[in-house]
């Protein structure tokens, strides 16, 4: 069975992008995917500091929640990760978070260890990218290029995204009348599309 993990990572609960992401989940679940949802905003990730860097791949110095976060998405078969964009980036609670996978830079990079394989034996993992914000396409560069920094150091290949601007107030996202579907096509897709 396909794992999909989803960082949701906006700090705003029940949000454009929390609605996005639950019709995606919704179309991956449908697929027959195993889906669990970590909100971001809940846990506690400290920014990297000398303090908690990692001297070595399989090292956490800090007592946060990195680490378990860490190993269900090196689990996971999709990686989703849903974000608003704030100045031109993702939330700094989703920031930490991206910034702590300094340890998988240095396993990949550094130490040159291969990831261990996914929950259904896959070693590359799919990766998607939600993202809403109040600008236009434009603004949302600097979010993507992280995402596709993020997933790079997970194995995970950059499989689709889906983007909306000028998508800021609360409700805004009801104003983009295929949103919804898009989302659930595309959850629905990334388990159902054959692996190579």
């Amino acid at each position: 069975m396909t794992t999909v993990v989803a960082l949701s990572g906006s700090p705003r609960p029940g949000g454009n992008t929390e609605k996005l992401l639950t019709s995606f989940l919704r179309g991956a679940e449908d697929a027959g995917g195993r889906v669990h949802t970590i909100t971001v905003a809940d846990l506690e990730i400290k920014g990297w500091t000398p303090e908690v860097e990692c001297m070595e791949a399989d090292s956490h110095e800090a007592e946060d929640d990195f680490e378990r976060v860490s190993q269900e998405l090196v689990a996971a078969d999709v990686i989703a990760v849903a974000s608003p964009v704030y100045f031109r980036n993702v939330p700094a609670q989703l920031k930490a978070l991206i910034d702590r996978s300094q340890c998988q830079w240095l396993r990949k990079y550094v130490e040159k260890k291969p990831l261990p394989v996914s929950t259904a034996g896959h070693e590359r993992r799919r990766g998607i990218f939600l993202s809403v914000g109040g600008n236009e396409r434009e603004r949302f560069k600097g979010a993507i290029q992280t995402i596709r920094s993020f997933f790079d150091v997970y194995e995970t290949e950059y499989w689709g995204e889906l983007v909306f601007g000028a998508v800021d107030a609360k409700e805004d996202i009801e104003e983009e009348p295929l949103a919804y579907q898009e989302a659930y096509d595309l959850g629905f897709r990334v388990v159902a599309e054959k692996w190579e």
